[in-house]
Formats: C-alpha cells, sequence, structure tokens
C-alpha cells in the first residue's frame, strides 16, 4: 500500500490530460471527469506544486460534485499525505471510511500513513534531540571558555 504514495504519473498521461482540461478551461465548460483526471495525475506528480494544483481541483470536486466523493477523499488522502500533511490525510481517510467503512484499500492507506508519521516523528525527534545536543555542546564549551578568561 505504501507504492500508492510513492507511485508517480507518466508525463504522458499528464500532459495528455492537462490538455483537455485547459481546453475545457478555455471554453469555460470543465467537466467533473476532465477536472478529476487532471487532478488524479496532479497529485501523483513528483513536484510539490502540482500536487497542491491537484488538492485544490479534487477539494473544488468534492464541494461541487457530490457523485464522485468517494475518489476525491481517497485522492486527496493521498495528495495530502505526499505533501506530509498527515493529520490531514487521516482526517480525508476517515470521512471515506464514515461512508464506507469496510473498504480494505482504503483502511490500508489509513495504517501506511499512521505509519509514516510513526517514522518520520522519531526521525524528526531524533533530529531534535541532536540539535539540542550541539546546542548544549556549545553552550559548555562557551562557559568553560569564559570561566578561563575570568581565571
Amino acid at each position: 500500500m505504501s507504492g500508492v504514495l510513492t507511485e508517480t504519473v507518466e508525463p504522458g498521461d499528464l500532459k495528455k490530460f492537462e490538455k483537455i482540461y485547459h481546453e475545457q478551461l478555455y471554453k469555460n465548460d470543465v467537466t467533473p471527469k476532465a477536472q478529476f483526471e487532471y487532478a488524479w495525475c496532479l497529485v501523483r506528480s513528483k513536484y510539490p506544486a502540482d500536487i497542491q494544483k491537484g488538492i485544490i481541483l479534487l477539494e473544488d470536486l468534492y464541494k461541487t460534485h457530490e457523485e464522485g466523493q468517494r475518489d476525491y477523499l481517497y485522492y486527496l488522502a493521498i495528495g495530502t499525505a505526499r505533501l506530509k500533511e498527515y493529520t490531514k490525510a487521516l482526517n480525508y481517510v476517515r470521512s471515506f471510511l464514515l461512508i464506507e467503512p469496510g473498504n480494505q484499500q482504503v483502511i490500508g492507506l489509513q495504517q501506511t500513513i499512521k505509519k509514516k508519521m510513526e517514522k518520520e516523528g522519531l526521525v524528526g525527534m531524533a533530529m531534535a534531540g541532536g540539535v539540542v545536543l550541539a546546542v548544549g555542546a556549545i553552550v559548555g564549551v562557551g562557559m568553560a571558555i569564559a570561566s578561563k578568561v575570568k581565571s
């Protein structure tokens, strides 16, 4: 299931759906299908700006197009998790599970997100601990030098 968070879109697919979306946007007549397919590609991009744009398009669809809300929530969860916004991603997962409680794919996504949170939380705490130790060492050395200068 972690592959869904690392899978990237093929550049040809992104260009294809981007072209369709922009053609419809130019005519001021974007279909939910065209907007979803473009957003679906964007949230699978390797570029955070693309992922963010995909999230915006999906959020718009979620608010305005009731028919595909399950899919919108799923890809909103993936997009926000790819941006490391894990709390927001879990909120989307929970919303999905209210609609369809037994969906194994979404339950698997939820577990993957929680594992990433734990892993990155531990790494973050280790880095913070390292910074505290380094600052403590610098302060200690500074105090030692200051006391030698006074003597």
